[in-house]
């Protein structure tokens, strides 16, 4: 689409798993609560697909969580509003590496499509296929260091 203007910097095009956005949003007093503080500052752009919110969705109606309609609505509010959408037109792109875990995929195909910088996990089998991707596959702890102001 043309250069940047001067002085404005593409930000960091980033997929978050769904684990690690429900750690940051649930446990607001954990070790993730800078995560959801770094996107609402504009530090990154969260991508998201139709796949990986039906899967945010379901999983916030787990029991274990005990969240009321309306407060699965609210941690949606503080998430959904910072994302961009990316359209995924073929769920199983043969270019990427083949994960363990088929329910993994998604952050996978998100990340490539998406052309984002990097996709944030804490699953092994994610994190195992790091020199397999054009993108890199980090740890929470590995992209605070490496990419959020403290």
């Amino acid at each position: 689409m043309g250069a940047q203007p001067r002085g404005k910097v593409r930000p960091l095009r980033v997929v978050l798993d769904t684990n690690i956005v429900l750690s940051s949003l649930l446990f607001r007093s954990g070790s993730m609560s800078w995560l959801s503080e770094a996107w609402q500052s504009g530090e990154f752009v969260p991508l998201v697909s139709r796949d990986c919110v039906v899967e945010l969705v379901r999983v916030l109606a787990y029991p274990k969580f005990n969240l009321t309609e309306m407060e699965q609505k609210a941690v949606l509010g503080a998430y959904l509003p910072f994302t961009e959408t990316v359209h995924i037109t073929d769920p199983k792109l043969t270019t990427l590496p083949k994960c363990r875990d088929i329910d993994d995929v998604k952050f996978l195909v998100l990340a490539h499509v998406g052309k984002a910088d990097c996709l944030v996990s804490g699953d092994r089998d994610l994190l195992e296929l790091a020199t397999f991707t054009k993108f890199r596959i980090l740890s929470p702890e590995e992209f605070r260091d490496r990419f959020v102001s403290s």
